[in-house]
């Protein structure tokens, strides 16, 4: 089994090496196969270096511009060639042993089209944070069936990985999209088989930070969500009226949290 890994980068150096390390340190464990392809958008940053140190044990260098994550995800979509696809962003990082425990999944469940597993938030140094909406997101993980995904996006995109076969069938990244392209990506894969679990401990980490995308654009991110809960499901579907009420206790919950950081800032420059 064949894995195909992309990450896309523009200016991700800080973190950059990491999420490579990540990657590269599976094909160690349990005979794992890898075809790594980094794509970057012409970065202005430390990346080239970094990707340059570790040429050796890549399998595809993209450097041109793009117009954005889901546009280099998609050019290292169309080169893939293993059985099992995933991407993880410049900023994340995968666990040791999850390639084998995504191995087993899929052996176990042939008309899985994909497979998630838990994946908690760390913050710029690695450590832990957001723990209540880790454990609000794993809630539904017995529950998960695409009506539900509709309702809520409870999977994170690092810890998620597809079968080719499936990607094949469900086409790229929507490229029009701004922060939620990995859900509508979800809904649609779903589609093409149902989606297994990961059991057992994280498979990735999610890193927050003030630059990332769901930072920044949380508020397109969640619009964008709702939008396309409505395509999928139908706009007047109950799915969709829950998603719209999920939305915006987020939106209001994120808005909070915002306001307790911006607050803790201004104490700490006086």
């Amino acid at each position: 089994m064949l894995f195909t890994v992309i990450t896309p980068n523009y200016n991700g150096g800080r973190f950059l090496e990491e999420a490579i390390q990540s990657v590269l340190c599976q094909k160690a464990q349990d005979g794992i196969e890898l075809e790594y392809i980094i794509v970057d958008g012409m970065s202005t940053d430390c990346s080239a270096d970094i990707i340059e140190k570790y040429s050796d044990e890549l399998s595809y260098v993209i450097r041109e511009r793009d117009t954005g994550p889901a546009n280099a995800i998609n050019k290292g979509l169309k080169i893939a060639s293993g059985d099992v696809v995933s991407w993880l962003n410049a900023d994340d990082r995968y666990l040791p042993g999850a390639y084998g425990r995504v191995r087993k999944t899929l052996r176990q469940h042939p008309d899985a089209a994909l497979c998630f597993g838990r994946c908690p938030i760390i913050d710029e140094s690695g450590n832990e944070i957001r723990r209540l909406i880790t454990l609000f997101k794993q809630a539904f993980f017995p529950l998960s069936s695409r009506p539900l995904l509709q309702c809520l996006n409870y999977i994170s995109q690092p810890a998620t990985f597809f079968r080719k076969e499936a990607v094949r069938l469900a086409g790229r990244l929507r490229e029009d999209l701004e922060a939620a392209w990995d859900y509508d990506f979800t809904l649609r894969l779903w589609r093409q088989g149902r989606a297994a679990r990961i059991q057992g401990p994280p498979i990735a980490n999610f890193r927050w930070h003030q630059t990332s995308i769901s930072a920044k654009s949380y508020m397109t991110q969640f619009r964008e969500e709702f939008e396309i809960a409505g395509r999928d499901a139908g706009h007047l579907a109950p799915q969709t009226l829950i998603h719209a009420a999920v939305r915006w206790g987020i939106v209001g919950c994120y808005g909070l949290m915002a306001a307790a950081r911006r607050r803790r800032q201004r104490e700490d420059r006086r």
